[in-house]
């Protein structure tokens, strides 16, 4: 019989492309048939095959036993066969691998030919139960006379204790050996198991640092050095003393070796080790940053990347040696590759300062910018592009990178994460930042306006001395019509105008002229925008002409009369394109204002001015008894919206603010607020009254009639009955509210037909459990709770007092260079109880904001303190709230243990009565003081 080799298996699969499956379903059923041969050549080579075909992803592992038939050959070509099969099929749950034992101690015991083969598949199919069975055997082979054995014994070795770590206290005095051994593969072997070790119990290790720094000053071998400093960088933090004897090794290393990888492993050495602390290094960390800014000027991207990867890791410790080398950094944020403008960004964010801010964001800015190359050329440039290229492929002009929209965005996160660092703690020009941030709603051209409106609100609302710029800068983004019309297109940014009329109407008493700005607030493009934007500009719309119409009413001049009513009329006509919005949200704002405005309008159109005779020094005439008239002399709806929004100042408030609010006096929160009573269980009922209940479940309209008159017939026989409701609905137990039977029988027969009623409303939940306790006397009826009339409620007050006003834009110069003060922890509730901070997970950390989504970029709350110039101090500077040893202190409730009732007539009521029991001790011991 003539068998096929594995190159004709080979040939075969390759001259049957177009049918495979049917030639390998074939060669399957010859391998069947040659794996049952008892000659072992022929055996050896089936497996081969086998092999092969596992390889292409087919199923080997019904020919397991067979595998193991081939390993225990005694010719080491065939035994080799046997466990590259193995090492290739072999998984850990192959129920073979227990046949496997004995043959692995016989192989390891036998010639070096067959120890190696063996040692080699025993580190592919070693299970946690061949490690514990092989432990000795190999131990005893870390002693063999040849180093390539010793060298793989320390390989096998390894994948064992990873199966079994019970086996690592009897090989460590071995593995401890072999770092002495003559043969230098073995030592790097053996470094390299240690390193690998090293990370499961690095203390464990310890001893081994004198044979280690041997090593590392003797040896010349790069590799095993890199290893030998890995061990050392995760020995060093759990043995200080390491920093000071490695520092001159290390040093010497970076500043002679030629290999990059030993020089980058020194410098991460350094780095997690610690050795660049105190004066020793210093001068280390002077080395490492020198050599990592030489990579910067390499052509090679891997040496820019490494060098950029080990500076971010240097600048946290010593940021001023990263800061000389700041316009080759930055040139790298520009660079092709997009792993070097990532590493560069984060290099960027890391040596961000006070000093270095306004530099670095308008580098980064500018490459946002759309530069002139990039514009579209004329044919004629084309052409002559065409005519002096050699080829075509090299007339194509150059794509810059941060073209990208992926790239722009990350580079429009970064210059807000560095502005909002730590509450804007490196802005020193917070005038210059608000400008930051339009620009880049302007020239970002992604999806980033909703961080850029969260910053432009927080720091309206946290830095005062902003607030007069900001809203100068915001009437201008307003009254931009390109602006506008651009906000619609995708990376638009119509965010940012929410931002922009929000700052406008709550701080419009610093807008030089108000009227001006309506007619952009209430314009019909502002309909095309999203429906939060075009409803927080009716919003403004409203607070703009309420502040502009009070401030005229104080200096009322009878001759500004027509002037308001042509900018109410012209109010009145844009909303009404508004209240048709799609948007119910728009609508709503929409159909208010303009009924505002018409009862507005209404006013102004009946008010007549009266003579200047009339009033003296601009006070109100008087009547003819001498008293002041209480008619003003100007219209009085100009002061009916400034009311609405002015009442209180928007203030930030503290992250802890809510967990600070005290606890009134007399107050228990552990205490229950309405004691809890159970349900009186209803006596049980006659035949009678249960044929009763009957009908009148199938006659409900009958009911309904005698129900009403049975009401109105109670009240009748009560005489005083609304007194007798409010004192039974209040629980009261005077005398003068004595129920007699009569009354007690009416009212339990209509509370029986409600909860009859009820029992077929799908939507009410009712509780069949049977009560413990009788019906109380004075149970209140629901049906008798009198209605409580809101007439002698306190009228509303109709004076308002104005607020005052700080200094407008028209009366003042601009204002001067100052120094910006920064609200950072925001308002607290009076009489606050001090509280931790929240911890905080990095510099750039999120919290609420004014618009109260909390979805600010790496900002925090908007708004300002209280008292204007002054920094709110931070709640840790409170004093603590500390209760008196003597003042009791109430406990903490026990959990009430609640327990499924049984059904009516299974003894649940004696449960239930356990129950009850138990939670009314409850609520006494929380009630006790």
């Amino acid at each position: 019989m003539w068998e096929r080799t594995l190159q004709d298996l080979i040939r075969g699969l390759r001259a049957n492309k177009k049918d495979e499956s049917k030639f390998i379903a074939q060669a399957v059923d010859e391998i069947r048939q040659e794996i049952k041969s008892k000659d072992m050549e022929i055996k050896a080579a089936a497996i081969l095959k086998l092999t092969y075909l596992h390889m292409l992803g087919y199923d080997m592992s019904w020919a397991s036993f067979h595998v193991v038939e081939v390993m225990s050959a005694p010719r080491i070509h065939l035994k080799t066969i046997g466990y590259l099969a193995a090492a290739q099929s072999f998984q850990q749950d192959t129920d073979v691998l227990m046949l496997t034992t004995n043959l692995l101690k016989k192989d390891l015991g036998s010639k070096p030919d067959d120890v190696a083969v063996a040692l080699n598949g025993l580190s592919h199919i070693v299970t946690p139960e061949l490690a514990r069975d092989l432990a000795p055997e190999l131990i005893a082979m870390l002693n063999h006379s040849r180093p390539h054995i010793r060298k793989r014994s320390v390989l096998a070795l390894y994948k064992a204790i990873i199966r079994y770590p019970d086996m690592l206290p009897q090989c460590m005095n071995r593995l401890r050996d072999k770092l002495d051994d003559s043969d230098d593969g073995v030592v790097a072997a053996t470094v390299n198991v240690l390193c690998e070790l090293v990370h499961r119990n690095p203390r464990d290790y310890l001893p081994l640092a004198p044979q280690l720094f041997h090593l590392l000053t003797t040896s010349s071998n790069n590799w095993m050095l890199i290893k030998i400093i890995k061990l050392f960088g995760t020995l060093t933090p759990y043995e200080p003393r390491l920093v000071k004897k490695l520092q001159p090794p290390i040093t010497d290393l970076i500043s002679t070796t030629s290999a990059i990888s030993l020089l980058y492993e020194c410098v991460r050495t350094c780095i997690i080790g610690g050795m660049l602390q105190g004066y020793s290094g210093n001068a280390l960390a002077r080395t490492c940053v020198t050599k990592l800014a030489g990579f910067l000027q390499d052509r090679d991207q891997n040496l820019k990347y490494i060098a950029l990867l080990a500076m971010v890791k240097i600048v946290p410790t010593h940021p001023e040696l990263v800061a000389e080398y700041q316009d080759m950094i930055l040139s790298s944020v520009n660079d092709e590759d997009i792993s070097i403008r990532m590493r560069a960004l984060d290099l960027v964010s890391a040596m961000v300062s006070r000093h270095n801010l306004q530099a670095i964001i308008q580098h980064l800015l500018s490459h946002l910018v759309k530069s002139d190359s990039s514009a579209l050329s004329s044919a004629s440039q084309t052409l002559s592009q065409l005519s002096a290229s050699p080829s075509p492929a090299a007339a194509k002009p150059a794509v810059s990178p941060s073209q990208s929209p992926a790239y722009r965005l990350t580079l429009a996160q970064r210059i807000l994460a560095l502005g909002s660092q730590d509450v804007y703690d490196n802005v020193t020009d917070f005038e210059w930042y608000i400008s930051v941030l339009v620009d880049l709603a302007y020239v970002a051209r992604v999806n980033i306006g909703a961080e850029i409106r969260e910053q432009l609100v927080d720091i309206v609302g946290r830095v005062r001395g902003a607030r007069r710029y900001a809203v100068q800068y915001m009437v201008k983004l307003l009254t931009d019509d390109s602006f506008l019309l651009n906000a619609s297109e995708d990376g638009g940014c119509p965010e940012v105008l929410w931002a922009a009329a929000w700052i406008c109407g709550e701080h419009c008493s610093e807008l030089a002229e108000p009227q001006k700005l309506l007619s952009y607030l209430l314009q019909q493009r502002v309909t095309a925008l999203p429906s939060d934007v075009a409803a927080v500009y009716l919003q403004a719309a409203m607070k703009v002409f309420g502040s502009w119409a009070a401030e005229l009413a104080e200096r009322w001049d009878d001759d500004d009369l027509p002037r308001v009513q042509g900018v109410v009329d012209d109010t009145v006509e844009r909303l009404s394109s508004f209240v048709a919005h799609p948007d119910i949200e728009v609508q709503e704002r929409a159909a208010e204002m303009l009924q505002l405005f018409t009862f507005i309008r209404a006013d102004l159109s009946a008010y007549k001015p009266r003579p200047r005779s009339d009033f003296l020094h601009g006070e109100s005439s008087t009547n003819g008894f001498g008293e002041p008239s209480p008619e003003p002399r100007f219209p009085k709806s100009l002061y009916l919206i400034k009311p609405l929004f002015s009442a209180y100042e928007m203030n930030a408030v503290a992250l802890t603010a809510q967990a600070s609010v005290p606890v009134p006096d007399g107050l228990d929160l552990d205490v229950w607020i309405v004691p809890w009573q159970e349900e009186a269980t209803p006596p049980p009922a006659s035949e009678g009254e249960v044929g009763e209940g009957r009908k009148a479940k199938k006659g409900k309209k009958k009911d309904v009639g005698k129900q009403k008159r049975s009401k109105g017939k109670a009240r009748a026989d009560i005489g005083d009955g609304d007194v007798v409701d409010e004192d039974r609905a209040r629980g009261s137990s005077s005398p003068a509210t004595v129920e007699t039977a009569e009354e007690r029988a009416e009212r339990e027969r209509r509370r029986l037909e409600r909860l009859e009623r009820l029992r077929d409303d799908p939507y009410y939940l009712i509780d069949d459990r049977p009560s413990s306790t009788p019906v109380s006397m004075h149970a209140a009826d629901v049906d008798s709770i009198p209605v409580v009339k809101l007439d002698d409620l306190p009228p509303l007050s109709q004076a308002v007092a104005p607020t005052p006003r700080l200094p407008s834009l028209r009366s003042s110069p601009a204002p001067p260079a100052q120094t910006f003060v920064i609200d950072k922890t925001g308002e607290m509730p009076e009489g606050a109880v001090s509280q931790p901070p929240p911890p905080r997970s990095g510099s750039g950390t999120r919290s609420p904001s004014l618009l109260g989504n909390g979805n600010g970029a790496a900002t925090t709350t908007a708004g300002v303190s209280g008292t204007p110039g002054v920094a709110t101090p931070p709640p840790s500077r409170f004093t603590p709230y500390d209760l008196d040893a003597d003042e009791p202190r109430p406990g903490t409730p026990q959990p009430i243990k609640v327990t499924r009732a049984k059904k009516k007539g299974s003894g649940g009521g004696k449960k239930e009565k356990k129950r009850t029991a138990k939670s009314d001790s409850t609520t006494a011991q929380a009630a006790a003081p």
